[in-house]
C-alpha cells in the first residue's frame, strides 16, 4: 500500500524478520515502481555469488508469472558474476539465446534443448549472447548479481558511464543490506546518491538494519534535499517500512507482523571442545538435528574432528566456503533437502545429525534445526543464525521434534565467559573486530543472566530491532566492570572506520553535486577496468586480493583427471594436457574453482604461490582452444589429494574440503 501511495517512485527500505517474505515483497514493489517510473527491468544485488545463485531461479519464477506486453518480444535475463556460466539455470537460458539469434551448434540439435519443463521457450526469457561480458552484461533487462556490480558504479574506472546507463533504466533491489562494512557502505552510499539523482527506484532489504544505517541510506539517496533523516533514525517498531521520493520527506510505517514467532532460550557455553561434545551428547540423547556455527573454517574442521570421534563420521557433516564450486553447490543442495522446509523436495530429516558450518549458514539457505550452537559474533549476524532455529513448524506444538528440543535453544560459545568482559577467541576478533563482539556480548548479557522480563528468552521477531539498535547505538552497554575495555575497543573501532572511509574514497567518483555539473575528472587517476574478478572485487571490498585456483588430480603416471567423486559422470574424467580438452571436460574443471584462504593473500606468500602455480600451467590450453581454462591457475593434487604450496601443506577431501597447515 505504501508503494502505491507515494507519488513518485524513490527509495524504500523494508525491515522484517528472516523468512518473512521480504524478497517477494520487494519484487511486488518493483512491479509498482516500474509501472510508475517506466523502468524496463530489475537488478537484484546480493552479497555473494552463492546468494546470487539462490536468487536467480526465484527471479525466473517471478518473471514467468508476469505477462509480457503485446509485441514486446523476449526479455533478456542475466546472472552477473564471474561464475555465471557454470550455473545450470543460466546456461539453459544462454542456449535459448543462441537459438533465438541463430547461432549454430557444433553438436546435435538436442544440445540446445532446455533440460526440463522448468524452462520457458526462448521467446519469453533468454540470455542474449551479445550482452555477455563485463561491459554489456548489466544492459540485460533483468539481472541478478553480486553487490559489487552496483558498487562499481561509484568506482573511478573505464567505461563507468556504461554502468550508470545500464542501471538508470531499472528498479534496483539491494538485499541483505546489513551485510556490508564501512568500506563497502561508502561505495554503496555513493552509488545511491547517483541513483537518487537519476530518479532510479531502489528497494533495500534487511532483517537487522541499525537505525543509524537506515538514516544514512535515506540521506545518500535524497542528496541535498531535506527528508527528515532524524525522524528516520529515531523511528521505532518492527517490521518497518521507510519510503522517500522526489516530492516529499521520508515516511516511516510500522507494519503488522505475520504472526510467525519463535522464543529462543539463550545461554553461554565454554569454548572447550570436550565440553561442547558432552553437551551435544546430552541434548541429542533422544535424537535431533543440531547446527554448530563457527566463525572460521579452521574452527569448523577442528570441531568436526572432535564430534566425529564422539558421534561417528556418519552423524557429523561440515559446510563452509572452502570447497570447490561444484562440491559447494552439492552440499548446499543436500542441506536444503535434509534440513529444509517440510515437503518441497525434502528427502527425509535425519533422526540425529550435527552440521558444523561457517557463516555460509547465515543467509540464503532455508534450513531448520532443533538446536543451535554459535560462536559469539555481531548481534545482527547472531540473530540471523537464530533464524535457523525452529524456522518451520514441525507438527502441532513442534511435536515432531525430540521432546527436549521442542523449545528453541541457542548456546553461545567462542568466548571466555569467565573474564570481564568476555574474551572472544582470536579468530573471531580478526574477522569482526573486538568492538562489535563486545557490544553483542553486552546486549546479550541480561538474557544470559536471566535479568530481563522474559528471563533468558529472546523473542523473535519482537526483540530483533531493540537488540540491533542497542548494539549499534552509541549508548553505554554492559556492567561497570566492562566499561574500560569497551571504551578502548570503541576508540579502536572509530579509528578503523575513519581509515576505511578514507581508503574507500581514494578511487571513488565525485559526489553528485549540482545539476548540470560536468563529469570531467570522473575517472582521473582511476583503477582502469573494473570487473568481477578477484582483483576487481578487492577494489570495492576492504580485502586483500585472493587467489582462486581450479583443482584437479595428477596421478603418479602423470595423468591429469577431474576429482574422482564428482557425480553425474563428471568424476575421474581424464583431462588432456597435450591438446585442449573437450569443452564438456573443460567445463567440469572450470566448475572446480576454489578460493584459497587468507594465508595465501599475505605479502610474500601470494607472489610465491602464484609462481609455483604458474609452473604447473598447461601450454596446450590457450584462449582460442579452451576459453574455460585459459589463464587460470591450476592446483594439481596428488593421488591422495594432497599437495604443497608456498610453504603450506594442502589436503582436500570430499567430506571436509580444503585443510591448510604450515609445513613443519
Amino acid at each position: 500500500m505504501l508503494a502505491r501511495g507515494i507519488s513518485k517512485p524513490g527509495l524504500m527500505v523494508i525491515e522484517a524478520p528472516m523468512g518473512e517474505g521480504k524478497t517477494e515483497a520487494a519484487l511486488a514493489v518493483a512491479e509498482i515502481f516500474a509501472a510508475r517510473s517506466g523502468a524496463g527491468g530489475v537488478f537484484v544485488a546480493l552479497p555473494t555469488m552463492a546468494t546470487g545463485n539462490a536468487m536467480f531461479p526465484r527471479m525466473l519464477k517471478w518473471l514467468r508469472r508476469i505477462p509480457s506486453a503485446e509485441g514486446a518480444g523476449p526479455r533478456s535475463v542475466m546472472l552477473a558474476h564471474s561464475k555465471a556460466a557454470l550455473n545450470d539455470d543460466f546456461d539453459d537460458l544462454v542456449r535459448a539465446g543462441r537459438r533465438l539469434v541463430g547461432v549454430e551448434s557444433d553438436g546435435s540439435e538436442d544440445e540446445w534443448q532446455p533440460r526440463d519443463d522448468r524452462l520457458v521457450s526462448s521467446a519469453e526469457l533468454v540470455a542474449h549472447q551479445w550482452l555477455h561480458g563485463r561491459k554489456k552484461a548489466m544492459f540485460s533487462s533483468f539481472v541478478v548479481g553480486t553487490v559489487d556490480q552496483l558498487l562499481f558504479m561509484g568506482l573511478k574506472s573505464r567505461h563507468l558511464a556504461l554502468r550508470h546507463l545500464a542501471l538508470a533504466g531499472k528498479v534496483v533491489i539491494i538485499d541483505e543490506a546489513h551485510a556490508y562494512d564501512t568500506y563497502m557502505n561508502s561505495y554503496l552510499d555513493r552509488a545511491l546518491s547517483w541513483l537518487g539523482a537519476y530518479g532510479v527506484p531502489v528497494v533495500v532489504l534487511s532483517a537487522t538494519l541499525p537505525a543509524g544505517r537506515r538514516g544514512e541510506l535515506v540521506e545518500a539517496y535524497a542528496g541535498q534535499r531535506e527528508v527528515g533523516a532524524a525522524a528516520v533514525r529515531s523511528a521505532e517498531g518492527y517490521p518497518l517500512v521507510t519510503a522517500v521520493d522526489q516530492a516529499r520527506p521520508a515516511v516511516v510505517e510500522v507494519v503488522a507482523p505475520s504472526g510467525r514467532r519463535t522464543d529462543v532460550r539463550v545461554e553461554s557455553l565454554g569454548d572447550d571442545l570436550a565440553e561442547l561434545a558432552d553437551r551435544l551428547e546430552h541434548e541429542l540423547v533422544d535424537g535431533g538435528c543440531a547446527l554448530v556455527v563457527r566463525n572460521t573454517v579452521g574452527r569448523v574442521l577442528e570441531t568436526a574432528r572432535i564430534l566425529r570421534d564422539r558421534f561417528g563420521p556418519g552423524q557429523v557433516s561440515v559446510a563452509h566456503a572452502r570447497f570447490v564450486d561444484i562440491d559447494r553447490a552439492r552440499k548446499d543442495s543436500e542441506l536444503l533437502k535434509r534440513f529444509g522446509p517440510p515437503g518441497d523436495g525434502a528427502v527425509g530429516r535425519p533422526a540425529k545429525h550435527i552440521v558444523v558450518a561457517s557463516q555460509v549458514a547465515e543467509q540464503s539457505l532455508d534450513i531448520d534445526f532443533d538446536l543451535l550452537v554459535t560462536d559469539l559474533c555481531p548481534i545482527d549476524l547472531l540473530l540471523q543464525r537464530m533464524g535457523r532455529l525452529h524456522r518451520h513448524m514441525r507438527g502441532e506444538g513442534q511435536h515432531e521434534r525430540p521432546e527436549r528440543l521442542r523449545v528453541a535453544r541457542c548456546l553461545v560459545t567462542g568466548a571466555d565467559w569467565r573474564t570481564s568482559p568476555p574474551t572472544p577467541v582470536k579468530g573471531s576478533q580478526r574477522i569482526y573486530r573486538l568492538h562489535a563482539l563486545l557490544r553483542a556480548a553486552a546486549v546479550l548479557e541480561p538474557y544470559l543472566a536471566g535479568t530481563v522480563a522474559t528471563g533468558n528468552v529472546v523473542r523473535l521477531p519482537e526483540d530483533i530491532s531493540p537488540l540491533v539498535q542497542s548494539a549499534y547505538g552509541s549508548g553505554p552497554l554492559g556492567p561497570p566492570t566492562w566499561q574500560e575495555s569497551m571504551q578502548r575497543a570503541d576508540e579502536e573501532h572509530v579509528v578503523h572506520q575513519v581509515k576505511q572511509r578514507g581508503k574507500a574514497q581514494n578511487f571513488q567518483i565525485s559526489d553528485v553535486g549540482k545539476p548540470g555539473k560536468a563529469l570531467i575528472g570522473w575517472v582521473d587517476a582511476g583503477v582502469g577496468d573494473a570487473d568481477d574478478t578477484r582483483r576487481g572485487r578487492a577494489q570495492v571490498r576492504d580485502s586483500r586480493e585472493s587467489l582462486e585456483v581450479l583443482v584437479v588430480q595428477r596421478l603418479a603416471d602423470g595423468t591429469v583427471r577431474t576429482l574422482p567423486w564428482l557425480n553425474d559422470g563428471r568424476g575421474g574424467r581424464e583431462v588432456s594436457t597435450e591438446t585442449a580438452p573437450p569443452s564438456d571436460v573443460a567445463r567440469i574443471v572450470a566448475a572446480c574453482g576454489l578460493r584459497l584462504p587468507f594465508q595465501f593473500s599475505l605479502p610474500g606468500v601470494l607472489d610465491r604461490a602464484i609462481e609455483e602455480l604458474e609452473a604447473d600451467c598447461v601450454p596446450a590450453w590457450p584462449v582460442k582452444e579452451s576459453h574455460w581454462l585459459a589463464g587460470e591457475l591450476i592446483l594439481m593434487l596428488d593421488e591422495n589429494c594432497r599437495t604443497r604450496l608456498a610453504g603450506y601443506d594442502l589436503c582436500y577431501t570430499e567430506a571436509d574440503g580444503l585443510e591448510v597447515s604450515r609445513v613443519q
